[in-house]
């Protein structure tokens, strides 16, 4: 599964207390950082799928984080409605009446600046369109296959925000990745300790920490980043 991320727009609560919002999911014509694009249309089918099966992308915080426990993939709210228009993916959602859909909410109505600022999709790219020219997007998205919807701290630019962290592809050791989880990933040091052990049995061939050769496929072994 596929990720991208945007700066929320136009994010309105509705009035009382109901957990109640809406606003856009995904802008159209925006390219990401990976260099992917997606067009007007691209969403038609999910939508179609949601309003007439009833299966609808799931509200997660942070992507489920890493997956490890039921609460990391219990759903927050749910998203009561969507539509494409001419600027994007416009959605309507409900906090659940849970500690955690309240502490989202209350993250995301904070002054003078929302504590959580972006939104971001997992989805499967079904159809897309290559570049064929340097200047156009490395793939545009024509149909993509949603499967949940989360508020995540990092929107668009937050690559920027965490530069000085290693990319995966960097990494040599253990205690590089566990760095990772700990710093992008938030998780504790005993919720990070907990994953590299699990790929430490996972992986008996894994000698020690200046010996990997294979971390991609460990990573996978830890449940979320791949």
């Amino acid at each position: 599964m596929e990720r991208m991320e945007f700066a929320l727009q136009e994010i309105k609560f509705a009035a009382g207390d109901s957990g109640s919002f809406s606003g856009y999911g995904a802008v159209f014509g925006n390219i990401d950082s990976y260099g992917d694009m997606i067009q007007k249309g691209a969403f038609a089918r999910t939508i179609h799928e949601a309003k007439t099966t009833g299966n609808w992308p799931a509200m997660l915080e942070q992507h489920g984080g890493f997956g490890l426990t039921a609460s990391d993939l219990t759903p927050i709210g749910v998203w009561t409605d969507m539509e494409e228009d001419d600027v994007g993916l416009k959605l309507s959602g409900s906090f659940a009446p849970t500690p955690r859909g309240q502490e989202m909410r209350a993250l995301m109505q904070m002054k003078p600046r929302p504590a959580i600022n972006g939104l971001s999709i997992g989805y499967q790219a079904i159809k897309w369109k290559a570049r064929s020219t340097p200047e156009e997007p490395r793939r545009t998205l024509e149909e993509v296959k949603l499967y949940e919807i989360s508020p995540v701290t990092f929107p668009a630019n937050g690559k920027a925000r965490v530069s000085g962290v290693k990319s995966i592809d960097e990494m040599n050791t253990l205690s590089e990745f566990e760095s990772f989880l700990r710093e992008v990933g938030r998780l504790s040091i005993s919720e990070a300790k907990g994953v590299i052990a699990r790929i430490r049995r996972a992986s008996p061939r894994e000698a020690g920490d200046g010996e990997i050769t294979q971390l991609a496929e460990l990573v996978k072994l830890s449940g979320r980043f791949c």
